[in-house]
């Protein structure tokens, strides 16, 4: 299975718009606790491992790590 990275979100506005009223009012440990949640959900629902690890490079290729930013 290839990872679809083309816009496929019928509605890619009120998704966006969906993920931050999501996040209104929790504190930063929510927050983040809330995306973990979504990442694991979401991942069962794709459920190839294939699929899942190429998502994990294609989202961590480019970030600097903590050392790279001082």
């Amino acid at each position: 299975m290839r990872l679809e990275t083309n816009p496929n979100i019928s509605a890619p506005d009120d998704f966006y718009q969906a993920l931050i009223d999501a996040h209104s009012g929790l504190d930063e440990p929510r927050s983040v606790a809330l995306n973990a949640r979504l990442v694991l959900l979401l991942a069962n629902h794709i459920g190839d491992l294939e699929a899942l690890r190429e998502a994990i490079a294609l989202a961590r290729d480019g970030l600097q790590t903590q050392e790279d930013n001082a």
